[in-house]
This record gives C-alpha cells, structure tokens and sequence, in this order.
C-alpha cells in the first residue's frame, strides 16, 4: 500500500479532527480542547446545527480526540481549562436529539465559563521546595543508614568476627536493603507517588488493612526512633562532659536534660520548614565525610608511640592476617549475635521515600538515590572494616612501658605485637587490656588524624539520623490522617504553608520522643524499633513479589531491575532475622499488625486503591470457580443459590432478609431487577449509576449478595434473561424466588398472565420456585420510585416504562452520586420468640421443602422456633404414617422431631369458601356460545388464554377444592406460627389457565397472620442419607 503524496492532492487537513467544538461556533479556537459545556452549546440545539448548513459535520470531521494527558489525570494545570475526553455517547448519538447525553465519568465536571475565567485570572499557587534524588533521597539516606554503630561498634565487630566475616556480615545486610531497595523501587515507580512514604507504597500496593497497620507502626517507629538518636547523641555528650568533670545531675538525668535540648532544637529546625531541615542535613554530611577523610589520612601517616601503645601500627600485612579470620569472645561471641548488633546500622534505606511528597519526581528519585546510598554506604562500612582491621591489634595495654626490650625473651612474649617491639602478654593473659579493637570502642578516634572530627561525626550521624526520623514520622502519619482508616487521627492531618507541613504531626513525634528520651537508657529502646522497620521492609518486599505473582494488567513499573522471587526470598529473610535480634520484639510488632488488621477488616474502610489484594482476590476466585467445572455437582454439596426478583434491594427488605437468612455465608444470592424500556444511553446511565446504589445498599444492610439488572421490553423476557444469564460456572442460581401478585384482580390480566409464565419458564429451565406472601406489603418503595418493577408482588403497573425527555433529564442529573436508600426494619431481621416453623410437606419436590426452615433455624433469630412437619395422611393408617415420615426425617438428619399426619385435608372445604373462591375467578370466566360444540376449543380462549372456561373449571375442579380445603386447614393449626412453609401446588401448562393457577395460590394463602412461603423444588433429590 503506498501513502499519498502531496501532488495526489490528498488534503490531510480534511482528515484532521477539529481542535475544539467551540471554535467552530465562535469562530476562533480556544485553549483547553474538548469539554461537555462545548458539545452542549455544538449539539444543545437544533438551530446550531441547522445554521452551520452542511459545514457541520463535513469532510472527516469528528469529536474523536486525540490521547492527551488530561484525559488520564485527576488534577487541572493551572493556566489552561482541562480537556475531557468525549463520551461514547457523544461519538454516535444524532447530533439532532432534543435531549442531552447521560453524564459519564468523563464528563461530569462540568463548569460555566465565567467560572473558568475567573480561574484564569487568578494567581497560581506558590510552588513548594521540591528536591531531587541527591539532596531528597540519596544524602538522606546515606545519613540515616550511617549512624553510632559506624563509629563504635564497627571496629570491635571486625575484632570479633574477623575481616573476612564481617565482610559477610555486610554483604548480607546489604543484600537485604539492596532487594528492599529495589522492591522499593519498582514500587515507586508503578505510577505517581505522593506523599505518605511507606505507609503509601505499602498501602497502595497491598491494600489499607496491612498498609494501615504498617503505616501507624511505622511512624511511631520512626518517632521513638527519634528518642534513639538523640540518646545516642546525648550520651556521648555526657560522657565528654564526664572525662572533664562537668556534671549537671548525675548521668541519667544529664541524658535526659542533654536529649530535650536536643530534640527542641531539631523540633525548630524541622518546623522552620522542609528548606532549613534540608540544609542541616547537607551539614551533618559534610561534617561526616571531613570526619571519615580525618580517619583514612590517619590510617596512613605514621603510628606515634602513643598510638603504638593502644595498638595502632598503621597497615601491615600480618595484622590484616591475623584479624581477618574471627575471635569471638563473650556471650555475643558468634555470627548471630555480631549480625544482630550490625544489621540497625544498614537500615534507613527508607528515609528518601518517606518525603515522597516533597521530591519533584519520585518515580526517579526513589529508586537512583536509594540504590545510590545503599552502594555507598556498603562501600564505605567495607572499607573502614578493612582498614581498622589491617592497622590495628586486638589487644593493647595503652602503657608506654609495655615495649619489648633487648634483655626481656621474645620467645616469651604473646601476641601480634610483639613483631613490633610491644610487649602486651600481662594483660592478654589476664584478660585486663583497655585498648585495642576487641576492648577499645573509640578505636576510630585513636587512629584518626585528628580525635576530635571523630567525635564530630558521631554527633553528625546522631542527629542527623534523629532529624530524618523527625521529618519522616509527621510526613507518614499525616497521609495516613488524611486516608481517615483509623479514628481519632484526623486531627493531626491538617497541613500548614506551601508544602503542607504537618505541624500537628510535628508536636505529637516531639511529644513521643520526648517521652522515651526520659527512659535515657539506649538497649531497652533500640530492638523494638529495628523489629518494626524490618517489619516495614518484610512487607514491603512481600507488596513487590504479591503484586508481580498476581500478574495484573496494571502492574507495570517503569524500573525493571527486580526480580519477585529475591523479593519473596527477602520478605522470608527479613521475617527470620526479626526473631533473631529480638523474639519477643518481634511478637510484639506482629500482635500490634494483627490488632490493626483485625480492626481495618472489621471497618472495611470505603476506599479502593486498586491494590494487588484486589488482583489476587479475583485470580482466587476465577480459578476456583474453573476448578468446579472439573466435578460433578453432588446431592451432599447442594446449596439453595437464590435468584431474588427484589426489583431495587430497598423495596422488597423483606424479601432480601429472608432469603439472606438462610444463605448469608452458605451459598450464592443475587439480587435481580428488570427495567422494561429500549437500550437506550439514558437508561444505561441510570441502571450503571443506580446498581452502585443499590450494592451500596446490601453492603450496609449486611446482606452478602450480588446485584444484577437488566433492560427489557417486559418483565417476563427480562426475567428469562436473569434465569439464563446469571451466575458464573457452576456458581449459578438454583432456586427463584420472587413476591406474590397480591393485586392480580385488579391490575391487567395480560401482567397477571406474564406473572404465571414466569414461574413457568422457572419450571422449564430446572429452577425450584418460592414465593413468599406476607400480611404486609412487601413493596415499601416510595411512589417516586416507580420506574423499577413492582410485579414481583404486585402494587401498580408493572413497570414504568423510562422513555420521555423530561425524565431522562432527571436521570442525567442524578447519575452522578445516588445516595442509598434507608434501612427499613422487617420481621425477619428481629430474633424470633419461641414459635414454630409450620412445614407442610404434602408433595415430594426433592426435599426442598424441608432443607429451607432446617437453614433457617440454624441461624440464631430463629433457633428457638420448633419446626413442625404436616403431611397428609389417612385416618385408619394415622400412626403408622407418622412412624414412616419420623424415620425418612431421621434419615435425613434434620432434627425435626414433631411430625402431624393430617387426614382431613382430603375432606371438602365449607361451601362459604367455595363460594369465595367462584366469586374469585368469576370476572375471568370465558363467556362460551351455548350453540358451541363441546369437544371445541373456544376461540377467546386462544386471544385471551388467561380465561377460564367451564371445561378448565370442571377439569380442576379437584385441585381447586384441594386449595381451598388447605388453606382452611392452615388457619386452623398455624395460625400463631412464625413462618408457614408449604409444599407449591403446580398447574399444568394448557389444561390449567394462568388465572386459575394464580388464583389457588391466592386463596391457598390469603387471610393468614403469619408469612407464607410456597416452596416447589425441580423434582431432584436435595437431600439424601447416603454417605457417598
């Protein structure tokens, strides 16, 4: 296929959309593309369309847009109007059409222009300081993962595991903040981050009942992290204030005076705003490196004799021999107990993502800066390992006498350096030595260059780790306020200023920390927190590894470099070391998640982030409804899984609740509703905006059911729609179950008739029917509503039919938001007195008859009612019967233990109610020419074939009498019953006219104080006593 050229002359331009609707009626184009105002002002009105003459829709013109960010993002650009995508609707409708287009997603901020240009005129807002991923991520986590344990526990690390085991322990606490890091990243980088952090990652990945619990955690870990640092701090500052005999109180309290200071201090500078706390920590920064510069110069230069005394001989080659395999010494003398101490120090990788909020791209950021700062600070704790312990001995005396003189034996003399002209043995021997990595914790000072810059970097590391937890804590527990999946939070979410500073947040992590900085004790606060940011990092890697394995389409993160098996690998890794730093830290961690979890899944908070739980929910339950196609359905597994004709949920409530009752948590209920009009756009945008509504509803009324409607042009072939369409698998409806027709003698005999084909084409597709019939109305809708079916019980019409204009402009105003209805109470919700559950059994359907009350009295509003079993029976045989049906019931195992066999079922009925019943269906009777011969079908008969004809009468007349006889039958020994369950009597097709057949069922029912349920199942056996 070749492409046309210009000297074709192929116009391009014809085939171009247009830039905007609007510029075709003002004749000038206008910034902002398309929006619902200007198609509305395009296609409002006839005479736009007529003006334009054939220019209107000309050449390829079309409202087709192109793909535009807008179309995608949940907020405006300041300077410009918004484009919005057009609607289908808008893309086909006849521009012609007196009425406008239903309100979608896209189209439903609709704003006047005024408006818009008085947006326009005003200023923008002020930019935020936003940092990128050096000074935001990368420099924020160097200075949290760098720490006291750089600079005091590293040396007497390397002393105790050796070189080579240190090395390991490093690489493996690297290993693990390296796949953390990079679950981290693929994470960040699944779509636009905002503030919030982790508690954000977490909670958009795996939803809010583990990211709530893990955000509240983990900015309280955060805030107590804070007291940490600052107790660091503090003691080292009161330890100096020691050696030169300053002392305020003693040392605890100086701790405690020294930690407040302190955290005030950084209080201030944090709410000074996210600018100043930035600069503090590039100071803190360059404060560390000018400190690690001073420790690698004085690595280098000369040991002095006084280094040399406390062990420091500068490099040498057996020094880093003999130091590179362990020595382990004390009870913390293994691998475990060195990792355990190291591992605090490598983590901190969380620090850049916990500012989210505050980097100008996080999605680039995160995952360079981490990364970035989790390279360096490995590089930097390997070499400071290295060179400590290729420079310095593990014992040393301190003491310039201890040199090995010429008259004293070498042969004598114990340790490395004695190769050097030092003579350690005493104290080696008697385990006394002061000095040296094993014993000396300020082995960085002494080798440094310079003590004092040391000591500088200590403080650098303290309060710079302090001042990140400061500024996190606020940042986390600000976004979880705002998500309002907890109460009594929402207070401290109000942001100040232009980078929404979490002020109120800021008070209560100073409040925190200020109340652990009191215990002043450095081990009692540390485990706890270690245990909760592994557990941070435990489910962040899980959040990577769930989100890959439930293979959704919207999982596409931008950073490739992950793999969700080391993800998984990690999580598992994270969740051991948990238990081997601190058991029982760890057990409280996992209680204080599992009491949030519990309490997140008992609110089930209304909020929907798309997360991978969502995703894995729904590949659980498609592969476990394929997997029931692979078995036969069996008669020990048979559930009633009820279709429900409620019309809207809050009509029939109930209707809803008794069906609920005995399948809530057993088996399938759906609720199904017909709306009998055209397909048309309005009517599509209602039922779409209406099925929320009423989903909405059943949630709140605790009801687990689907929802599920459909547009017809009558209720009967909608609701032949409903039984052949609903379901999935072998998750299908069984059982349907709708309203009786109270008012069939009043409405038409056509709907009356479509009434009975309803039950009919149940029969006919291998439903078992109920119906149920209570004193009260079971329609409680209001008037308004009229637009639904109310020929599941009868009322008025049928349906409404939705076609003229003036309502469809309601509906496009009401689409949008559709608030649920109210909860109406109904006797099925109360819990039940001690009554009984009359079942009359009087045909075998299977066994349906008995299994629905036994489901209902497992339920505990109906556990105190007495179930009673009628069946019919003859006089002379009465015992006997009774002792048959007490065995099959047995059998059944049941535990209905009160059986009646009752005779006088078969005895004729009163002449009154005879005569009742004739006046019942004497309106339908067919009016017959004497002339006609009798073995002739009626021509009205086959126009109208509701009609009862002398013939139907006299063929029935058995029946009829049978319904009558019942129903006196039911007043006489059920009339103070909880429920009435009866066996449905069925009408034959074509020798029982529909009117005749709805008018047994009425008068099998009519004029009872309990509710009725007529109850028919589809001739299959239910119930069985069978094992197998």
């Amino acid at each position: 296929m070749e492409l046309p050229v210009a000297s074709d002359g192929v116009q391009l331009a014809a085939y171009r959309p247009p830039t905007d609707p609007q510029s075709v009626i003002n004749g000038k184009a206008t910034p902002g593309g398309f929006n619902g105002s200007d198609y509305y002002q395009y296609y409002g009105d006839r005479s736009s369309v007529t003006s334009h003459g054939s220019n209107a829709l000309t050449s390829y013109e079309t409202l087709d847009a192109p793909p535009h960010y807008d179309f995608y993002a949940n907020t405006e650009v300041w300077g410009r109007r918004r484009r919005f995508r057009p609607s289908l609707y808008q893309l086909y409708a006849n521009p012609e059409d007196d009425f406008r287009p239903p309100l979608y997603e896209e189209t439903t901020d609709f704003r006047d222009s005024s408006d818009d240009d008085e947006e326009e005129q005003k200023e923008p807002l002020p930019e935020p300081t936003r940092f990128g991923w050096v000074q935001g991520v990368m420099i924020r986590c160097m200075l949290n993962i760098w720490g006291v344990i750089l600079y005091l526990r590293l040396p007497w690390i390397t002393a105790q595991a050796g070189i080579g085991m240190t090395w390991v322990i490093i690489l493996l606490s690297s290993c693990i903040t390296g796949i953390t890091g990079l679950s981290t990243s693929a994470i960040a980088t699944n779509g636009k981050v905002k503030g919030g952090g982790t508690y954000f990652l977490i909670s958009r990945s795996l939803g809010p009942e583990l990211g709530g619990s893990i955000g509240l955690i983990f900015a309280f870990a955060n805030a107590v992290a804070v007291a940490m640092h600052t107790v660091g701090f503090a003691e080292t500052v009161a330890d100096l204030m020691h050696e030169h005999g300053a002392v305020m109180v003693d040392r605890t309290n100086d701790i405690r005076i020294i930690g407040i200071i302190t955290v005030t201090c950084l209080l201030g500078i944090s709410m000074a705003g996210m600018a100043w706390e930035s600069k503090a920590q590039v100071l803190f920064f360059l404060v560390i490196m000018v400190s690690f510069a001073n420790y690698i110069v004085g690595t280098i230069i000369p040991a002095s004799p006084e280094k040399q005394a406390k062990g420091f001989f500068s490099y040498k080659a057996e020094i880093f021999a003999t130091n590179f395999v362990p020595d382990w010494r004390g009870t913390e003398g293994n691998f475990f107990g060195m990792f355990s101490i190291f591992f605090p120090s490598a983590t901190g990788i969380l620090a850049g993502a916990n500012i989210s909020g505050d980097l100008k791209n996080p999605a680039v950021a995160i995952p360079r800066g981490t990364l970035m700062a989790i390279f360096w600070t490995t590089l930097s704790y390997l070499i400071i390992s290295a060179t400590v312990g290729s420079c310095t001995v593990r014992d040393a005396s301190g003491l310039l006498n201890d040199t090995l003189t010429s008259s004293s034996s070498g042969e004598d003399c114990v340790g490395l350096a004695c190769q050097y002209g030092w003579d350690f043995t005493e104290c080696i021997k008697n385990s006394t030595c002061t000095f040296g990595i094993s014993n000396y914790y300020q082995s960085m000072s002494m080798v440094s260059a310079f003590a004092p810059l040391i000591t500088a970097g200590i403080f650098g590391a303290t309060l710079s780790s302090a001042l990140a937890c400061l500024v996190s804590a606020p940042k986390v527990f600000q976004c979880l306020c705002k998500d309002k999946l907890y109460p009594l939070i929402g207070f401290f979410g109000k942001g100040y200023g232009k980078n929404d500073e979490p002020l109120r947040g800021y008070l209560l992590t100073y409040i925190i920390a200020a109340c652990f900085i009191l215990i002043a004790e450095l081990n009692t606060i540390a485990p706890i927190i270690s245990n909760f940011f592994l557990c941070s990092y435990c489910l962040i890697n899980f959040s990577c590894f769930h989100a890959s394995i439930t293979n959704s389409p919207g999982w596409r993160p931008s950073f490739r470099f992950y793999n969700k098996w080391l993800s998984l690998l990690c999580a598992v890794c994270c969740l051991v070391i948990m238990f081997l730093l601190t058991w029982w830290a760890a057990l409280i961690a996992f209680a204080v998640v599992f009491i949030l979890l519990g309490y997140t899944l008992y609110k089930r908070p209304a909020v929907n982030w798309g997360s991978s739980m969502q995703a894995s929910s729904y590949n659980l339950a498609l592969n476990q409804c394929v997997g029931l196609n692979q078995v036969e359905d069996h008669v020990k597994n048979y559930r009633p899984q009820c279709l429900v004709l409620t019309g809207p949920p809050s009509s029939r409530p109930a209707l809803v609740d008794l069906v609920s009752s005995f399948t809530k948590g057993f088996s399938l209920m759906m609720c199904g509703q017909v709306i009998t009009a055209g397909p048309t756009p309005s009517v599509v945008a209602k039922r779409a905006a209406s099925s929320q509504s009423h989903v909405t509803w059943l949630n709140q009324r605790k009801v687990k059911s689907f929802f599920r409607d459909v547009v017809a042009t009558d209720l009967r072939s909608g609701v032949n729609m409903l039984l052949q369409g609903s379901g999935l698998g072998r998750i299908r409806p069984n059982v349907l179950l709708m309203g009786f027709k109270k008012d069939w003698r009043s409405d038409s005999p056509e709907a009356a008739h479509n009434y009975i084909g309803i039950l009919h084409d149940a029969f006919d597709l291998q439903y078992g029917v109920c119906v149920l019939r209570m004193r009260e109305e079971l329609d409680v809708s209001h008037p308004s509503q009229s637009h639904v079916n109310l020929g599941f019980d009868g009322g008025q019409d049928v349906i409404n039919t939705i076609s003229a204009p003036s309502r469809l402009q309601i509906i496009t105003t009401s689409a949008v938001s559709i608030e649920p209805d109210p909860q109406p109470s109904t006797v099925f919700q109360k819990k039940q007195e001690k009554k009984t559950i009359d079942v009359y059994w009087l045909s075998d359907d299977g066994g349906l008859t008995l299994l629905l009350p036994y489901l209902l009295t497992r339920r505990k509003r109906w556990a105190r009612c007495k179930v009673r079993v009628f069946v019919g029976g003859d006089t002379d045989k009465k015992e006997e019967q009774k002792e048959e049906v007490l065995a099959l019931i047995k059998k059944f195992r049941l535990g209905f233990h009160d059986v009646e066999v009752l005779p006088d079922i078969f005895q004729n009925p009163q002449p009154g109610n005879v005569h009742k019943f004739e006046n019942m269906v004497s309106h339908f009777k067919l009016e017959t020419n004497p002339k006609q011969e009798s073995d002739s079908w009626p021509p009205g008969a086959q126009e109208e074939p509701w009609r009862i004809s002398e013939q139907d009468l006299e063929k029935n007349k058995a029946k009829s009498l049978r319904q009558i006889r019942l129903n006196e039958v039911l007043q006489q020994h059920s009339g103070e019953a909880a429920l009435i369950v009866i066996t449905m009597p069925v009408g034959r097709r074509g020798v029982c006219p529909s009117i005749l057949y709805l008018a047994w069922l009425d008068f099998l029912s009519h004029d009872l104080r309990p509710p009725v349920l007529l109850v028919r199942g589809n001739q299959e056996n239910v119930l069985t006593f069978y094992c197998q």
